[in-house]
Parts: structure tokens; sequence; C-alpha cells
């Protein structure tokens, strides 16, 4: 039985212009989908491609513009269908905060339950079993406001398991998640698929789609591609072109192709990539690990004194965010900096410009203790620029100048000044002058990001950090504001600290990668010396580079290979002098 399928949908959006004239923005475009009952189907495409758009139809949350779309059976568009196609399909949302709402997790849980009149007891079974399925029971009695990002997102998706719906749509669920966090909440999904539960899930992680029976790629609001993730992926150049990724082995393989290597072409997994590489015939090889970095971490200009902080102290609530956190940043380094969820990286950053206080130890900017002065802290947030999960969530202002000049107006700045600023920062994150009079709301996800960048560029901060900015991004808008950054850190010459649970995007950009672990430094140095340990990250609740894991595997079966490469080029090259002897 068809559980979504959709005739002709189409679906316009309509906002008005600085004329009062309506422009309408077609986010669906006559889209013939079926989704049978019990599939697990993962949707991709770029931002803008009409996934979250179709996504909100499945529910009813928006209905279409034209065409017909039901839900197991039911027609959104009819009135009384809503609450039956409501309680069918649960969705949830990329952010969490739009949809939590009340102040401890188990009522959170409870309220889904509680409206649509089910017994206490069994209300009180299915709080237990949602939260033991995302791995959250120990948090049944904190307050969701205090849970990190990732946590929160666990607790929106146990909400939605605790109605029991046929089917849940997810909306990039685990954007915000570090990758143990997202293992756990893909098996959920997958086990719960297994209980004849329908899965549709929106994400830009090919490794979470290549576990779905079905992928379906979206391009201006269509549906471009379908088939299983092997039909899918094996079009390297096809879905590069759609501004998606293939996993890294994927694209490794589709390399050594090209170099004569007799690969097959639907290697999605690392587990497939070393078998097929064995069939090969890899060998032991006299390769040795590349020469030392020899990286010299320039003079400090950040540093942290056995930091603590500790959240609700002396109360119930009372956690250990951050434990004698000693570390050194130097002038115009790009540090990377990950965690697993609730590893301190937040809190952390908001100590480097004063959001928070420590509860023991010094941050030292420039060797100024800058807590030891209240007067001096709008200098200090001056010169520590903070741009925060969502950043899109900062802008304000009607037009593109006006919120990148806000920051700067408030300093007293003269016109001059501020119109060098504005253009100097908007050109820093690849934004022409062509923006400049448009609503940044009218603006893309990527680009709505670059703009809140360049806001906080334009207050000129020595050291600007960057809270996961390329969160819920495509890969195409994911690697624009990384070039992004990468360019603006080196032309402008400031110090970045750049936090992400991405371990490849972290890997290609980063001087050193801090590592944080229960609130501790686990390792702080380069890339290559950080994934080396590809084990203990693993073991701490991290991953390491795709390509990273796939080196671990080979070496472990014997390979001898260097353990220090992370990035397909660098392998494609090692493997294919392992397999032929040639130098490239």
């Amino acid at each position: 039985m068809d559980f979504v399928k959709s005739d002709n949908l189409v679906y316009d959006y309509k906002t008005y212009n600085e004329q009062s004239e309506i422009v309408t923005n077609r986010a669906v475009d006559g889209l013939d989908i079926v989704i049978p009952k019990g599939q697990f189907i993962a949707v991709l495409g770029h931002n803008g491609s009409g996934k979250s758009t179709f996504a909100k139809h499945i529910n009813a949350l928006l209905l279409p513009t034209d065409g017909k779309i039901t839900v197991n059976g039911l027609d959104t568009s009819d009135e009384k269908n809503i609450w039956d196609i409501r309680q069918s399909a649960g969705m949830v949302f990329q952010n969490p905060d739009n949809q939590i709402i009340a102040t401890i997790v188990e009522e959170e849980i409870a309220f889904g339950p509680e409206n649509l009149g089910v017994p206490s007891d069994e209300i009180k079974k299915r709080v237990e079993d949602s939260l033991l399925n995302v791995n959250m029971a120990e948090y049944r009695n904190s307050s969701p406001m205090a849970l990190s990002g990732g946590q929160k997102q666990r607790i929106a998706i146990a909400g939605v398991l605790a109605m029991h719906p046929d089917c849940i749509v997810l909306d990039e669920p685990t954007a915000m998640l570090d990758p143990i966090g997202r293992r756990q909440v893909i098996n959920t999904l997958l086990e719960l698929n297994k209980q004849g539960i329908t899965i549709i899930l929106i994400t830009h992680y090919m490794e979470e789609a290549c576990l779905a029976d079905r992928v379906a790629v979206f391009d201006k609001g269509k549906l471009v591609l379908d088939g299983t993730p092997k039909e899918i992926f094996r079009q390297v150049e096809r879905v590069k072109e759609l501004h998606l990724d293939v996993p890294q082995v994927t694209e490794l393989a589709h390399l050594l192709r090209e170099k004569g290597i007799p690969l097959p072409d639907d290697i999605l997994t690392i587990e497939e990539m070393t078998a097929e590489l064995e069939k090969a015939g890899i060998k032991k090889t006299d390769i040795k690990p590349e020469k030392e970095d020899g990286y010299t971490i320039p003079e400090t200009l950040i540093e942290t004194e056995n930091l603590t902080h500790i959240y609700g102290k002396d109360t119930v609530f009372e956690s250990v965010a951050l434990k004698n956190v000693s570390i050194k940043i130097g002038k115009g380094e790009l540090i990377g900096l990950i965690g697993h969820t609730g590893s301190g990286k937040s809190t952390l950053i908001q100590h480097l410009n004063a959001l928070a206080k420590p509860d023991e130890g010094r941050v030292l900017l420039g060797g100024f203790d800058i807590n030891s002065d209240k007067t001096k802290l709008k200098e200090v947030r001056q010169r520590v620029g903070l741009v925060f999960q969502y950043p899109e969530h900062q802008l304000f202002e009607t037009t593109v100048f006006k919120d990148v000049a806000f920051g700067p107006k408030n300093l007293g700045l003269d016109d001059d000044e501020i119109k060098k600023r504005v253009k100097a920062s908007l050109e820093a994150v690849g934004m022409s002058e062509e923006y400049y009079e448009k609503s940044p709301f009218e603006l893309s996800g990527g680009q709505k990001r670059r703009v809140a960048i360049a806001g906080v560029l334009a207050m000129k901060p020595e050291v600007l950090v960057l809270d996961e900015p390329t969160a819920g991004l495509d890969p195409y808008s994911r690697d624009e504001i990384l070039g992004n950054v990468k360019k603006f850190h080196d032309d402008l010459g400031i110090t970045v600290i750049l936090v992400s649970h991405s371990m490849e995007d972290i890997s290609q950009i980063a001087d050193r990668i801090l590592v944080m672990n229960k609130g501790s430094v686990e390792f702080f140095n380069t890339p290559r010396k950080v994934f080396s340990h590809v084990k203990r990250l693993t073991e701490i609740g991290l991953n390491a580079p795709q390509i990273s894991l796939l080196m671990d595997m080979l070496n472990d079966k014997g390979a001898g290979l260097p353990r220090d490469i992370f990035d397909t080029n660098t392998a494609c090259e090692v493997l294919y002098r392992s397999l032929t002897g040639v130098e490239k």
C-alpha cells in the first residue's frame, strides 16, 4: 500500500516586494512521487530544492497550490482529514527549539500521548521506551533548556516516537548531532523501520542516505534521481553536478578507477572498499609515513588557565561542563574545535569573550584577564567576535547593507568608515554589491550565514569564533562557507576558531584541532596527528574522516600504509602505489 502519493504537486510561496507587489517562488513543481508503506527513503537535494516544502505537505503543514497529495490514503486538502494525517505522520524538524514546549524532559515526551487521550500507565511506558530509544533516559528529569543542541534534538525525536506514528518525517534531524548521536538516531530509525514504520529522512549526510532502502534526489522542486543508494551514488559526476556529495570511499574508488584500477562503481562503505582493495591485490609496502608536520605554533593570543565551569552549582542539576582546561591559541591560527555532544565545546567558546564566567581559572586575551575588569567587557567582545549556531537568526535589518553596518554604526564610526567596513566584510565572505539592497530574509540559507558572518567581521575582531556555521547546509553551500572562512582567515590574518561535528570539513582547513571530551582536552594537535588516533576518537564518541577509518582498517589487515591520511586525493596516490608499485 502507498503511504504517500503526490500527483503533479505544486507549491508556491508568495511574498511581497518593496513595491507591495506579490512575488511567487515555486518551491515544488509538478512533483510525482510514491512512497510505499514501510519504506525507508532518504531525500537529498541542495538548499532550496523543495525537500522541506515537500515534507511539510506530508502532515498537512502546507496545502498544495495545485495538484494533490494523499497520506495513508487521505487527501491532505480535505480539512476533516488533518487530525488523522498528523497522528499518522509525525514530524521532526531541524531545529528542536521550534518544537520543545515543556519545562521537564519527561513532560515533553508525555505531551503528545496525553493529547491523544492515551491512558496514564501507557503514557509512562511510552515515555520510558522513547527515552531509551534515543539514549536520553538519564535526562528524564532535566530541563530541555539546560541540554545541548544535540540532546534537545533527541528529545524532540523521542516526543514523536511516543505518539506511535505510522510514519516519521525527519527534516535534517542529525544536523546538530555529534557522530555517536547521529549513529544512535539512525540506528533508532532503522529499528523502527524494521517494525513497519515508514521513515522519510531528509539529510545532507550521504552515509545516512546509504542506509536507506531508497534515495530520492530533488532539484528545483522536481524529482530528478530515484533509486537504491548504489544506483544513485554510482553516478558520481551527476550527483556532484546537483551540488551534492558522494561518500568518501565512493569517490576514492572513482578516482582509482580513472587510474585503471578495476574496482566496482557502487562501493558505499569502508568494509566494501577494504574487501575490494584486498581482491585487487593491495599488499604490504615500504611506504613510509610522511615527515612530521613541522608546524610551529605562533605567538599566543588566547590562553585559558585551569578553566572550570559548573552549571547549576550546588543544585540537583549540577553539571561540570569544563574541568581544568588549559590551552594556548596562537595569533592567526585556524583552530578546529570538535567533541561529542556535551563535551564542553559551546561552554568553552562562550568563555572566550566573557559570555560565560569561570568558576575557577582564567581566560587571557593578549595576556589580559578578560574577567578582571567589567568596564573592559565591551572592548573584549569587539576583539573576540562570536557567531552562534544558526547565525541567520541574528539577522534583523531590512537590507543586507544595513544588517552588516549595524555593528560598526554602534561603534560610533563615521559613514565613510562604515561603508568601507561593510564593503570589505561582504567581499570577504563572497557577497557582491548586487546583494547590498536585498532583504537578508530573501537569501538562501548559505547566503544568510555569510551575511551574518560579515556582520561580525565588520567589527574587525582579532578573533572570530564560528559555532557550527555549516550545520544544515547542503554540500555546495557548506563548501562555499568553508572556502570563505579559509579565504578571509588567510587574507585578514585573524584568528579563527571553527566548531564542527564534521571530521571531513575540519580536517581540510584547520591548522590544529582541539578535541574536547567530557569537559577536558583530549587532543590538541595538527589534523594529521589527531586523525591518526582513529580508535581513540571512536571510543570517545567521535569519528574520523572515512578515509582515516579506511586506512585504519586496511592496516589492521596488515597493509602497512601510513595512518595519517584523511583526504581522498592523498589516499588515491598511496593506494595506487601500493596496488601497482608505480609512484603516480
